[in-house]
């Protein structure tokens, strides 16, 4: 596999944002701690260096709790370490791992994991993956493409994913062609879809040491008690938020997260909905509510729930990475181009709480190219930056690169705009009130002029339709809906034909490269 690279601003696929922070902008240089280059880390681990013994065992006692039934596994002692660290990476349960970039990311955090023990001998560190089992947006996770289909779950189940039965999933592989023998394991072989994710990505990755966590958990959550109490009684998350996101706007970045006043679901089996507090009448105590539940309850009560039962509480997008910091010895999170930004909005929060914020890694990018495609487009005479232009304009690229005759009147215009010129200051030394009709004329000529221009490129494709058409299909394999290939394919499509596709990845991605990385297959 050959790689080479492009900078991910020539891609036309992310914002500014997240191009500002990679580029490192200075106006945002407040919103994290360091840029995540190799040195950066030994300050980080200075940062992290006091991470609490107590949550080290507990955390090292879950993982063994998790992993029980499953006999190859990686050796979570050396968590209880002082000198150990781990580095993370997240996302939601989706079914057969989801989008390519979901394997990237893993990828990303397991070569990073790789890299710091070459740059820090003295030191373990593990790469993490925090499955985002409490979720409850099941349409986002429920279906995934293989080979230009795309196959989706269908259930009555409600609530936290990680916690949902996924031998459903039965009618479904019924459904798909292919044999997939390991995700027929995973999903009919266990009892909730956390359970099934740990077995799988343990299966294709447990070798490189990628360790699985899924935080619904009471032990875990425990952990995070002081927070939950003070996120219900005095809500400091979301005004800390609201100020960074309007310093972030006032720089002309938009906003990826907006904060609720309580931060929080309340999570039992089958439902996950947020937590509201409803303030009392002069004179009287407020109480909470359960958002489309007819439950209520008085503060006291709540609270104690908190120390009762800690795992009826489930943060949001805004606490859930504090409540990673706080049980992880971590020292950078891995993620995509919305996710970085996202935290950056969130750094007072963990300033606010006395938590290290950690290095923020995007995770490596990629078009993977089979062969065949690879070898169309370079005969069909396109470069690979202009593989990622849209359809239309690399559809107009190659009929002007391949047009026996030109297609615009350049060189016409600039001589007819001389004599428009020219006629425009005759009409206005006879009659100034003439200038309006001369423009007007003006633009109806530029008009005509763009459309015939239109219509040769027309003419010209129909002229090149062969080649055009060869293009297109190209085009819409490797970026289908005109997007890119890691948000969409799944990483089945390649590594059923190519048994060592997961290690490539493995070989060629860099987790400190940030550029797109154009992987031709030979």
């Amino acid at each position: 596999m050959d790689c080479q690279y492009l900078p991910l601003s020539a891609t036309g696929q992310f914002s500014r944002f997240f191009l500002d922070y990679i580029t490192r902008n200075e106006s945002l240089r407040p919103f994290y701690s360091q840029f995540p280059m190799p040195e950066a880390f030994g300050a980080q681990i200075k940062q992290k260096q006091n991470f609490s013994a107590e949550h080290r065992q507990m955390l090292v006692q879950v993982l063994e709790k998790q992993y029980a039934n499953i006999n190859s596994k990686p050796n979570f002692s050396v968590l209880a370490e002082a000198k150990t660290f781990t580095v993370t990476t997240g996302h939601q349960l989706n079914i057969f791992t989801g989008p390519l970039y979901v394997i990237y990311k893993m990828v990303t955090t397991i070569n990073l994991a790789k890299r710091l023990r070459q740059a820090y001998p003295d030191y373990t560190f593990v790469p993490v993956y925090w499955m985002a089992s409490e979720d409850h947006d099941f349409e986002e996770i429920n279906h995934f493409r293989l080979f230009g289909r795309k196959h989706s779950w269908q259930t009555e189940q409600r609530g936290a994913v990680g916690r949902m039965n996924p031998k459903e999933l039965k009618t479904l592989f019924e459904q798909i062609p292919e044999k997939l023998p390991l995700f027929e394991q995973a999903y009919l072989q266990h009892d909730t879809l956390a359970d099934a994710v740990r077995y799988y990505v343990n299966e294709l990755f447990g070798a490189e040491g990628l360790v699985c966590l899924d935080a619904d958990d009471p032990d875990l959550k425990r952990l995070f008690a002081p927070v939950i109490i003070d996120e219900l009684t005095h809500q400091n998350s979301a005004r800390l938020v609201h100020e960074s996101t309007e310093k972030l706007t006032e720089l002309g970045y938009d906003a990826i997260i907006s904060p609720r006043d309580i931060n929080l679901f309340y999570l039992t089996d089958g439902l996950r909905e947020r937590i509201e507090h409803v303030p009392g009448e002069e004179g009287k105590a407020g109480h909470y509510t359960v958002l489309n539940t007819k439950w209520a309850f008085p503060g006291a009560d709540l609270l104690a729930q908190v120390q009762e039962h800690p795992e009826r509480f489930s943060p949001n997008v805004v606490l859930r990475p504090l409540y990673q910091e706080t049980i992880l010895p971590n020292l950078a999170y891995i993620g995509g181009p919305s996710e970085v930004p996202y935290w950056m909005q969130l750094k007072a929060v963990f300033a606010h709480y006395d938590t290290p914020f950690p290095l923020l890694m995007p995770r490596n990018f990629a078009l993977y190219v089979p062969s065949v495609s690879a070898k169309r487009l370079f005969k069909l005479g396109m470069t690979m930056d202009e593989w990622f232009l849209t359809e239309t304009k690399l559809r107009h690229r190659y009929v002007e690169h391949h047009a026996r005759h030109a297609l615009r009147f350049d060189k016409e215009n600039k001589a007819m705009n001389q004599t428009l010129d020219a006629m425009l200051h005759k009409a206005t030394m006879v009659d100034p009130t003439l200038e309006r009709a001369v423009l007007a004329e003006t633009k109806r000529f530029a008009n005509a002029v763009e459309r015939l221009q239109k219509k040769m490129r027309r003419a010209e494709e129909r002229n090149q339709e062969v080649g055009v058409r060869q293009l297109m299909t190209v085009k819409q394999e490797l970026f289908p809906n005109d997007g890119l290939q890691e948000r969409v394919e799944n990483f089945l499509t390649f590594s059923l034909n190519d048994k060592t596709f997961l290690q490539k990845l493995l070989n060629h991605f860099d987790p400190f490269d940030y550029r797109m990385q154009v992987c031709l297959e030979k």
